[in-house]
């Protein structure tokens, strides 16, 4: 790799104070590009990597993010990469993560871990502090249904997190009559204890939001019909997982 801090991403968009995209208060960054096609992705602008709005390299973003440590110390926050899904950018990945390291930040990659688990993936990984990682469904043909993809490199991406010891939370949107099977669900919770290094469960419920993205794109979006689960299957759904000793949120 040349300097660190000449590797331009493709950037989407910032957020400078997020709360939700791992612990504490954040600097996310979301790239674009995404090799899925998730029926109820809230950036489907995201999608193609060519769209990008912003094109930066990590010497002109890591001012900006400096700015933010007071933040992020106080907090017990840090830079986030998401998308669309960075693991689609790694050459940008691993420098931006080599340059907060050196400025001692704590980094969080958020992905649906759709990449084959090779030299520079493990690279990258080796500066994650945190994973948030996006499953569908453990059922593989409500995976594809949902992404448009198999199931099998989230899967071995899930198993070489857990090899690796990188601490991971797994996200989880449950959609009514898509995602939300009780066999699935209770499937999914029970191979999630077999991985060692999954320190809490996140269940969305699903809402519109980002129906009105899939319209401005003249995108098929298929849930146009589909209600958000009321609180209390969400809390069912949460009861499932909590049942296999999981934490959850």
């Amino acid at each position: 790799m040349s300097n660190i801090y000449d590797v331009v991403g493709k950037i989407h968009s910032i957020e400078t104070c997020g709360t939700v995209d791992g612990p504490g208060i954040r600097y996310v960054i979301f790239t674009q590009g995404c090799a899925l096609r998730c029926m109820y992705c809230h950036n489907p602008d995201t999608w193609n990597i060519n769209k990008s709005s912003l094109t930066l390299s990590v010497g002109e973003l890591l001012p900006d993010i400096q700015k933010y440590k007071s933040y992020f110390k106080a907090s017990g926050g840090g830079v986030t990469l998401t998308g669309g899904d960075p693991l689609l950018q790694r050459e940008f990945a691993l420098a931006l993560f080599k340059a907060c390291k050196q400025e001692g930040l704590h980094t969080t990659l958020d992905t649906a871990g759709y990449c084959d688990i090779d030299d520079l993936t493990k690279e990258v990984l080796s500066y994650t502090d945190l994973v948030l990682l996006d499953i569908k469904s453990i059922n593989p043909d409500t995976f594809k249904e949902v992404a448009g993809v198999p199931i099998d490199k989230t899967l071995a991406f899930s198993q070489y997190l857990s090899e690796a010891g990188i601490p991971a939370w797994v996200v989880f949107v449950l959609v009514p009559n898509v995602t939300d099977n009780e066999e699935d669900l209770h499937a999914f919770a029970s191979y999630l204890t077999t991985l060692k290094n999954v320190e809490k469960v996140s269940i969305l419920p699903f809402h519109q939001m980002g129906a009105y993205k899939w319209r401005q794109l003249k995108l098929e979006y298929k849930l146009n019909n589909a209600p958000t689960p009321a609180p209390e299957e969400v809390d069912r759904v949460k009861d499932i997982f909590r049942s296999y000793g999981l934490s959850v949120r």
